[in-house]
């Protein structure tokens, strides 16, 4: 049985390592894997509750400054965070939303965090972010090949990374 993955290419390709997530989800992009659908987005928004429906498991894909180098790899629940705006929201908050829209709980979901170093507006991505790219493709891959939630929850990317979220 083929399940249904929907990926979130999250980041501002303009801004330095920033464009990690969205060239990590062009390379999806490009494998066809069967079952596997992509979203790119500058950030998440309420609008993309939309796009969990009818998906067997979502994974967010996002470059952050602080996370372990090269990747950080986690489950993400729900979470209400109250934000002063509603046109950026954490991963958490967007399966909140789901739930709270279609009174139902939205399918499991995980954070894959690329480690980034620069994220200035017009530079290329850093040489250590390359890097990071390269290791978090190899694990990404590993992922969309085989999309079960069982699986995924037991997955540690490397020994003594802590979760993301």
């Amino acid at each position: 049985m083929t399940r249904r993955l929907v990926v979130f290419g999250i980041g501002n390709p303009s801004r330095g390592d920033d464009a990690l997530g969205p060239l990590l989800l062009q390379r999806l992009e490009q494998a066809r894997l069967p079952g596997v659908v992509t979203v790119e987005d500058f950030q998440l928004q309420i609008e993309h509750a939309i796009d969990l429906q009818g998906r067997d498991l979502a994974l967010f894909i996002d470059a952050g400054e602080g996370t372990p180098a090269p990747f950080s790899f986690a489950q993400v629940t729900p979470l209400f965070n109250p934000a002063h705006s509603t046109h950026s929201l954490a991963p958490g908050a967007v399966l909140a939303v789901y739930g709270q829209a279609l009174e139902q709980a939205p399918p499991p979901a995980y954070v894959l965090c690329v480690r980034g170093q620069r994220f200035e507006l017009g530079e290329g991505l850093s040489p250590a972010g390359r890097q990071h790219l390269e290791a978090a493709w190899d694990f990404l891959r590993q992922l969309c090949t085989e999309p079960d939630p069982e699986r995924w929850s037991q997955l540690r990317p490397l020994p003594g990374l802590p979760p993301l979220l």
